[in-house]
């Protein structure tokens, strides 16, 4: 199968490679040009833990090569995937469709034969058939099935979940089209992934639903943090007691500082805005929306508390800015939050991230860059750990207290064991426990 991959950022290159990895002929194509000549040279844009790897298998096999030339790439293919952003448009919070759809008409001036054109970015409900809409203005004599592919990817294990999926949910509405798309995840049938074929809207629809019901998950568990603080529970043992029920599930009930990232922020406030406009607004998420956003806030109030109710004058160690560990992705990063507020109370801030810190530079000024946890630490008043990375779940705790000016430690991650902490002679602050 030959597949014309439209778009290089995150899920058109992880969606790209994976597709060469399973034996389809891969052409991913970007305006950017510099950014093309980069990926052949074999640089990868963003971290991906295996997908540098990926790529270089992908094209040493001749599967996968990388382009300016979208007519040239959408001339041969079976199928084309449009993988371009879909950014919260600025004052409405809907999903901008500025790039899907001029992507749309030039697959559609480019097209020679019988193409199935797929949308993998997360869309709103009707982009498929304005999609197909404009295709057909666009080239009349088209022939053409658009269907809708959304992707289900954590940054951080892309390729895991690329390769090896919880479910494949496709929206098309013609045997040729089904027929084109099976073939293509055929490697997956052989695996007996669950494949769901619905309707256009219904596909759509179910990549909306589907985080915004993970970002529910977490803010249900941050409520419920605060709620054990004031009561003298432990949020470990009750998100552990709840996980265990099959109905509940234990993944997504971590409290901390609140979700972030390139898909909740975005999809829950698109899902909010779409709900609205036809009359049916989603009440639930659009308070999940509020209460995220509060709880960012509230978190550098939190590490202020811990210094006795003020940082001016003092340096605060932060450890990790991205939004999750094992990606530089910065998008909605609570430290985007916690970081200005305690620079406007007067603090000092030095940070270190493994990967994110050429990506957090430009949008985090005054911060001091330093090379390790020990180096960040080193005569700051209190080190808060935002991002759980491996590399801060086994520091010395006795080093870094004592390069510190005072032992303080702020987890918004609940890494650490409060008690071995504190026997380090800390003072120990979490989230959601006594």
């Amino acid at each position: 199968m030959r597949i014309a991959m439209i778009g290089t950022g995150y899920v058109g290159l992880v969606s790209g490679a994976c597709f060469a990895e399973f034996g389809s002929t891969v052409t991913c194509v970007d305006r950017n040009a510099e950014k093309i000549e980069q990926l052949r040279r074999g640089e990868i844009p963003m971290y991906e833990p295996g997908l540098e790897d990926l790529v270089e298998r992908g094209v040493r096999s001749g599967r996968l090569r990388f382009t300016t030339d979208l007519p040239g790439a959408v001339a041969d293919a079976d199928a084309v995937f449009l993988a371009v952003g879909t950014p919260s448009r600025r004052g409405d919070g809907h999903a901008d469709l500025r790039y899907v759809e001029a992507a749309a008409m030039d697959v559609a001036r480019a097209l020679r034969g019988y193409t199935v054109i797929v949308t993998k970015s997360t869309v709103p409900v009707g982009t498929g058939r304005r999609v197909a809409a404009l295709v057909r203005e666009t080239n009349p004599d088209a022939a053409f099935d658009v269907a809708s592919n959304p992707e289900f990817l954590r940054e951080g294990s892309a390729i895991g979940d690329f390769m090896r999926p919880d479910r494949v949910v496709i929206g098309c509405e013609t045997d040729r089209a089904r027929d084109v798309l099976r073939e293509l995840y055929r490697p997956l049938f052989l695996m007996e992934t669950p494949i769901v074929m619905t309707s256009l809207e219904t596909a759509e629809l179910t990549k909306y639903a589907a985080n915004a019901f993970l970002a529910t998950k977490i803010t249900f568990i941050n409520e419920i943090a605060d709620l054990c603080e004031k009561l003298g529970a432990d949020v470990q043992d009750v998100a552990r007691g709840m996980g265990l029920d099959g109905r509940i599930g234990k993944k997504f009930l971590h409290a901390g500082p609140g979700y972030g990232g390139s898909c909740f922020p975005k999809d829950t406030l698109a899902l909010a805005r779409t709900a609205q406009d036809v009359g049916s607004p989603v009440r639930l998420v659009e308070t999940v929306v509020q209460i995220n956003d509060r709880r960012k806030g509230a978190m550098a109030g939190r590490i202020m508390s811990a210094c006795g109710g003020t940082v001016r004058g003092k340096t605060i160690a932060v450890l990790g800015v991205a939004f999750k560990p094992n990606t530089d992705d910065m998008r909605d990063a609570p430290s985007l939050s916690i970081i200005p507020a305690l620079q406007d109370a007067g603090a000092h801030v030095k940070a270190f991230d493994p990967a994110a810190m050429p990506e957090g530079e430009p949008l985090l000024p005054g911060v001091e860059w330093c090379t390790d946890p020990y180096a960040t630490a080193t005569g700051a008043h209190a080190v808060a750990l935002l991002t759980e990375w491996n590399e801060f779940r086994g520091l010395d705790l006795e080093r870094l207290g004592s390069a510190m000016a005072q032992r303080i430690f702020v987890d918004l991650r609940n890494v650490y064991r409060p008690e071995a902490v504190r026997a380090q002679g800390f003072t120990y602050t979490s989230v959601g426990r006594a």
